[in-house]
């Protein structure tokens, strides 16, 4: 898990910064030129940018390589790279500005156009095998727990309803990987948990969906428990965290990902014997309800 909720993002705006610097001095410009040719009035900007310490737009990427006589091959490479930093760490504040409805639909698109996605979930059920009444709950603690004015709980769970049509795509796999205590955690009240794991039961049945869980007590020897992340197509990760949320797109970041996922599954127990630890988690609601 990355040391803090922005370092990646930091680490990326430093990286393309250095290289701005870079292509900077190679053009023979100095900070004050770059700045008078840029129509800024300090080079100090010039030198925050190079820092990382601003943010770094495609436009900016744009305007230096235009000034620093940059070939078109490293204009395409830095804009790449722009656009990597750009979306390497979003807080859920600006993410959820517009209301939890207004995010569940930008999601939208990337879930019809994905071929393979793989979730693997160490806290909660994942949103595309949660019921309605367990969508309302959690994202009602959301709204609460990151202080979102807006109520549009309901509609955010209709958005995601819809969302969940995309399990029905005869072109695309949804793979999940759960560890056997997100079974047990309970985050709502015992009827919706149980609704909920009988969803669980029916949901596998769907050929588009593998469900893999990873037991209590199996030997991990050689395979750590990792953060949860949600891998589309072996090109972009994303790993939630407590503020915000960090996207991964380098090609090296990804594989490790990937590499986590094999070791992860390979240790997951699918078909009747997750079904079993689903019941098992179930029977334990039973077990607690109070006599009447």
């Amino acid at each position: 898990m990355p040391s803090s909720p922005s370092s990646s993002a930091q680490a990326a705006r430093v990286r393309l910064g250095a290289r701005l610097r870079a292509l900077r001095l190679a053009a023979g410009l100095t900070g004050r030129a770059f700045a008078d040719h840029a129509g800024w009035r300090s080079a100090t900007n010039v030198t925050k940018i190079e820092k990382g310490q601003y943010a770094i737009t495609a436009d900016t990427v744009r305007l230096w390589c235009r000034l620093c006589g940059a070939p078109a091959e490293l204009v395409a490479e830095l804009l790449a790279e722009q656009s990597n930093a750009a979306v390497a760490w979003a807080t859920h504040m600006d993410l959820n500005r517009g209301g939890l409805k207004a995010r569940q639909e930008r999601l939208r698109d990337i879930y019809w156009s994905v071929r393979v996605q793989r979730v693997y979930q160490t806290r909660v059920i994942p949103g595309l095998l949660q019921t309605p009444e367990m969508m309302a709950f959690l994202l009602e603690r959301v709204r609460i727990d990151q202080h979102i004015e807006i109520d549009d709980v309901a509609e955010a769970v209709a958005a995601r309803l819809a969302r969940q049509e995309c399990l029905k795509r005869p072109d695309a796999r949804w793979l999940f990987l759960l560890e056997e205590d997100v079974l047990w955690y309970r985050p709502a009240p015992p009827d919706v948990h149980r609704h909920q794991l009988t969803h669980l039961l029916e949901v596998m049945r769907r050929p588009s969906v593998f469900l893999g869980i990873i037991p209590r007590d199996i030997d991990r020897r050689g395979v750590i428990t990792a953060e949860s992340f949600t891998m589309d197509d072996e090109s972009l990760v994303a790993v939630e965290l407590t503020s915000g949320e960090v996207n991964i797109t380098s090609p090296g970041e990804t594989r490790l990902y990937q590499e986590m996922w094999t070791r992860l599954q390979s240790i997951a127990v699918s078909g009747p014997q997750a079904r079993a630890l689903i019941h098992r988690a179930a029977d334990s609601l039973d077990a607690t309800k109070p006599e009447e």
